[in-house]
């Protein structure tokens, strides 16, 4: 089997279906990308059980043919090829030779036989959303999903389709993410994506409004179809948290401060926290002043901002790293605070936009020395 490609085109491939490649399997051949050639063409899968990624470039061939190569050796052989035109040839026996110029690799490829199926399209809901609005809404959300195996289902976001509406929701414990944005879907539908393959899917997705994203759902998987690509995951199963009713719908306190502002007071505080000093930072919300402290073992932070304050006065701690992580990916230059008290979740939203919803619960204060 021989055949002829560019490699711009290989090395893009291979470097996207790489991150779905096991670094270390049971079954070997899970460690490599399987490359399927049919006539002037070439897929590229890469598969972990868990997230798989499969995309198609155009190469000059009358072969047909499988073979897995590993991953690693493959990227990097491509990588460091001289010229635009790479040439492959993988013997009966499956011996391959990578070529370009004056520049020949030679490796052993691996049997693709007991290389395992992935999902199919059949029997699937289709959903259709924007690229960037998907990417928007990931980003927006990603950094609130859990990390501990605690609650397994809470490592991914819950997809909440109802009623022409789109919920994406993350929650850790300790905050709750929610984008919303409408959608052209008749019917309702939840399920549970893992965060990994969200992450996955945000670096494919494109800024372009008119790229669309096409989602293929089954019982247990989910098949992502962007810009030539389809990523493949399973779905995590269990009963997500009712987040709806974890929202507060009142407040006592409002605060309206400027984001940048707020932003850049925060991690002059984090300069002094760190797993060792994990000390929250206490706000205080009086008379048209934000007014921030922070003191650990490293040193103290005095700060204040000026904000539109209406309500009780509020003195209130948090994790630092968890109050200014919805600040970041909101675009809107004013954010809404709303509290009901020093020990009630707040509520973070921008003032212009109502698609974003971010809970993140308080740290008990101890009294201040």
């Amino acid at each position: 089997m021989k055949l002829k490609c560019s490699k711009p085109s290989l090395y893009e491939a291979i470097v996207n279906v790489s991150k779905a490649v096991s670094e270390r399997s049971s079954l070997p051949s899970l460690e490599g990308i399987k490359c399927k050639v049919s006539e002037n063409m070439m897929e590229l899968t890469g598969y972990n059980l868990e997230i798989g990624i499969r995309t198609t470039i155009s190469v000059v061939t009358q072969d047909k043919g499988e073979f897995i190569l590993n991953a690693r050796l493959f990227c990097e052989m491509i990588r460091k090829m001289p010229e635009e035109d790479i040439f492959i040839e993988v013997s009966d026996n499956l011996q391959v030779t990578l070529s370009s110029g004056v520049t020949t690799f030679n490796l052993s490829a691996v049997s693709s036989e007991d290389y395992p199926e992935l999902p199919v399209k059949t029997d699937c809901d289709e959903i259709s959303i924007s690229q960037p609005v998907l990417k928007n809404m990931i980003n927006q959300t990603i950094f609130a999903v859990a990390v501990t195996d605690m609650k397994p289902i809470l490592k991914g976001e819950l997809f909440d389709i109802e009623n022409g509406m789109f919920n994406l929701v993350a929650i850790d414990g300790y905050r709750l993410a929610v984008r919303q944005e409408p959608i052209k879907y008749n019917g309702n539908i939840k399920f549970v994506v893992p965060a990994k393959t969200l992450s996955e899917v945000s670096k494919l997705l494109s800024d372009n409004d008119d790229d669309k994203c096409c989602m293929f759902v089954s019982a247990k998987h989910i098949i992502f179809e962007i810009n030539g690509y389809f990523v493949y995951s399973r779905l995590l199963e269990g009963e997500f948290h009712p987040y709806k009713s974890a929202i507060p719908e009142t407040f006592t306190t409002e605060v309206i401060a400027d984001r940048k502002n707020l932003i850049e007071t925060l991690e002059r505080a984090m300069l002094l926290i760190n797993e060792r000093n994990p000390s929250p930072v206490r706000c205080y919300f009086e008379n048209g002043i934000i007014k921030v402290k922070c003191s650990t073992s490293m040193g103290k932070i005095t700060d204040e901002i000026k904000a539109d304050i209406a309500g009780p006065v509020i003195e209130i701690g948090f994790k630092c790293k968890y109050f200014l992580d919805p600040l970041k990916v909101i675009s809107e230059d004013k954010i809404k605070l709303q509290m009901s008290g020093s020990l009630l979740p707040m509520k973070i939203v921008p003032c212009d936009d109502s698609n974003y919803t971010f809970l993140v619960l308080p740290v008990r204060l101890s009294k201040e020395s």
